[in-house]
């Protein structure tokens, strides 16, 4: 019975989907109405697997699982971290171009707020938890309801800046659920009306007033991993990428890093070390984009969550080439390392590449390079971080690009000489830097 519903609902879709795919109103439409059909075909499927599969009833124990006196919390067994994190190296971002802007102007590691509560400087229209996942490090804003969520403090953006952040789901996620999707809007206050803001794809951004990416594990076989993504501009679907699971994130990464580099017109979206979409046209000439959003499109079965955190936005790309050679120094927040390690994080490499090739370019030019930390923790073990940090940026500079090691000394200076405020996340961040000072 099973396999012929599976075959019938499929047939359907697809006549449906050929003539939606282009009508984001429509498109809206056919996914409500595929919801509320999953959720009879679900009842169904569930007493069958039942009958051919005990070991599925709900009411049985599941292996390694804890009870209700255990230390494991319900998002931690429901989450993510249940499946093992793959873990993406350097190498896989080797043709990784997405170098972070300048100066960071929202940092959320929502290590500032309790767990289980909603983050206290955000605003929104339902309801979300600060939650830790079991084998996956910090904490991550956890939805499973519809609903819109965004950072209060940003009301203007430049023409040029970066947003990334890190996005799960719980395993098995439905097909049937709904999106994660970030908007990027003129609306300097989405507060004032989230109901424009409410549905995805349906035309509610005014006029042109900015663009939303969509992100979902639409084709991961069951498996938890984001693997399709979605475009608008001004309620126009503008591209669909469809589930190329050698082009997105693969299903078995249970993180996906997301990245966005908008510069004037041109929109460039990253899913781990691979480029989504480049489109040097997106936006409009002289739209000014004021604000970001984040938005759970509803889930049909109410165990499927999206989890999101360390959210980093920046304005302003480095000028590395001109920074260095003419002014004789550059500074950059974009090499990223692990917590309390020299470790290189892989979405740094197009940071260090930037770098690399303009040393490449200029061979008689020799460096400082010095790492720079925050004031969390013990001052003389920052100290020593940071010069390890320092030399990590160097060892890779030689063996992934070919830099003569006796063109580069390295030195830290710990947290002594910070630029910016250390009682914030965004100051923290904008400390957190490497420094190339000509010689």
């Amino acid at each position: 019975m099973k396999p012929i519903l599976i075959t019938c609902f499929l047939l359907l879709f697809g006549a449906l989907f050929t003539q939606a795919q282009f009508n984001p109103i429509e498109r809206a439409k056919e996914r409500a109405k595929q919801k509320a059909q999953q959720k009879l075909d679900q009842k169904v499927d569930e007493t069958v697997d039942k009958a051919m599969d005990p070991a599925m009833d709900p009411k049985k124990k599941k292996k390694g699982a804890k009870d209700s006196t255990g230390t494991k919390s319900k998002e931690e067994m429901e989450g993510p971290g249940n499946q093992k994190e793959g873990k993406a190296s350097l190498e896989t971002y080797s043709k990784f171009d997405f170098v972070p802007g300048e100066k960071v102007i929202l940092f959320e590691d929502f290590t500032k707020d309790n767990i289980g509560d909603f983050p206290d400087k955000w605003n929104t229209n339902g309801s979300g938890e600060i939650v830790t996942v079991n084998k996956t490090q910090g904490r991550f804003l956890m939805t499973k309801k519809e609903v819109v969520m965004y950072p209060e403090w940003i009301k203007n953006l430049p023409d040029n800046f970066t947003l990334e952040f890190d996005l799960m789901t719980t395993d098995k996620f439905s097909y049937y659920s709904g999106w994660f999707i970030v908007g990027i809007t003129s609306a300097d206050n989405v507060g004032k009306d989230f109901r424009r803001f409410a549905k995805f794809g349906d035309g509610r951004i005014d006029n042109g007033g900015g663009f939303e990416i969509a992100f979902h594990p639409e084709n991961a076989g069951g498996q938890q991993g984001i693997t399709s993504a979605y475009g608008s501009f001004n309620g126009q679907e503008v591209l669909r990428n469809e589930a190329d699971q050698n082009v997105l994130a693969a299903p078995e990464r249970t993180l996906c890093r997301i990245s966005i580099w908008r510069q004037k017109g041109r929109v460039r979206v990253y899913m781990n070390d691979k480029k989504v979409w480049d489109l040097p046209k997106l936006v409009a000439d002289g739209l000014k984009l004021n604000s970001v959003y984040f938005r759970n499109d509803g889930a049909s079965n109410e165990e499927d969550a999206f989890y999101f955190g360390n959210i980093r936005m920046a304005i302003g790309a480095p000028d590395t080439r001109n920074k260095l050679i003419t002014e004789g120094k550059f500074v950059t927040r974009g090499i990223l390392f692990d917590v309390n390690s020299d470790k290189i994080k892989p979405e740094s490499y197009g940071a260090v590449k930037d770098i690399a090739n303009v040393l490449k370019e200029n061979g008689d030019v020799k460096v400082v390079i010095i790492g720079h930390t925050d004031s969390d923790g013990d001052e003389a073990k920052n100290l020593e971080l940071s010069k390890k940090r320092a030399e990590a940026v160097k060892q890779f500079l030689i063996k992934e690009f070919g830099i003569e090691a006796g063109r580069m000394t390295t030195d830290g200076k710990g947290e002594s000489q910070p630029t910016d405020s250390n009682t914030t996340p965004e100051g923290k961040a904008n400390n957190r830097r490497v420094e190339f000072i000509k010689q």
